[in-house]
């Protein structure tokens, strides 16, 4: 029942790992001071203190021993896991389930060894940072159910270790980006509720038409009409010429008939040139 925005204290602790306020009342905007978690950006060594106490049990701290018994409960890749000796090397934020606003900070990207982000379930607008994609490490990723807007970064594509992806139910338009990490996350669910993306793996083409399969039919339809008109044309050309042919060929007074119509209309051709001609002649000299 935390309520109250996160305060930027919260990231002068440079040696956290592993930090989680999930399903609180917790408002405002995330820190952009986040980049100062130095921890979440290198990769957990024997030499850190949660390792020392996960795996040899007790550690001294200021003269003081403590002991790690407890196993830990992680919402990661979709799923609640409970983790012992392995959240020594779980590096987390999870911020899901309260009502943060704003964007998600560029620095987010400073933190190159986080396993595990999820900001889930606020209402974080603008766009995805291009910064999300030196998140190399990153095997859980969980921006869904949020506002935000823009295209899916094509830096996404860059996360080589992503197990888990979900950006479902944003605002989020423009073309999927491909890559081969993205491609193996081959799951429509994973972009629901965002009816402006397009690109596999959605079913809406970034033509802004729906893909439609091919069938015989659909591949002559726009063909067929053309087809008749020029058959129905070039079949009554020649069928008129075998009429006109035939007729010709059987009836002898029709062919005196043209030969007549020819010759007269040749001569008047005829003298019409030679008229024009000498008219000419005479206007030159």
């Amino acid at each position: 029942m935390l309520s109250g925005g996160i305060p930027s204290e919260l990231t002068r602790m440079n040696g956290l790992q592993y930090l989680d306020i999930a399903s609180n009342n917790i408002s405002g905007s995330i820190p952009l001071s986040l980049g100062n978690l130095i921890d979440m950006a290198h990769t957990p060594d024997q030499e850190g203190v949660l390792f020392k106490i996960v795996h040899f049990g007790v550690v001294s701290v200021y003269k003081y021993t403590n002991a790690y018994t407890d196993s830990l409960s992680v919402v990661t890749k979709g799923q609640q896991l409970e983790y012992t000796t392995g959240i020594a090397y779980m590096v987390n934020i999870d911020f899901s389930c309260n009502s943060l606003t704003g964007k998600i900070p560029h620095e987010i990207g400073m933190l190159t060894s986080l396993t595990n982000l999820n900001l889930s379930w606020n209402h974080l607008s603008s766009t995805i940072p291009v910064t999300i994609g030196e998140l190399r490490a990153l095997e859980s990723l969980d921006l869904s159910r949020n506002e935000l807007s823009g295209q899916i970064p094509t830096s996404m594509a860059d996360l080589t270790s992503l197990a888990h992806l979900n950006l479902s139910y944003n605002n989020l338009t423009g073309t999927i980006p491909p890559g081969n990490q993205l491609q193996t996350l081959d799951d429509a669910s994973i972009y629901a509720g965002n009816p402006g993306l397009c690109g596999p793996p959605v079913s809406r083409n970034c033509s802004g038409t729906e893909i439609t399969p091919w069938t015989p039919g659909n591949q002559h339809e726009g063909m067929s009409d053309a087809l008749s008109l020029y058959l129905g044309t070039g079949t009554g050309f020649v069928a008129g010429l075998w009429i006109i042919f035939c007729g010709f060929l059987f009836k002898r007074s029709w062919r005196i008939m043209w030969f007549s119509f020819f010759d007269r209309v040749c001569d008047w051709v005829y003298v019409r040139v030679a008229v024009s001609w000498a008219s000419f002649t005479r206007e030159e000299q």
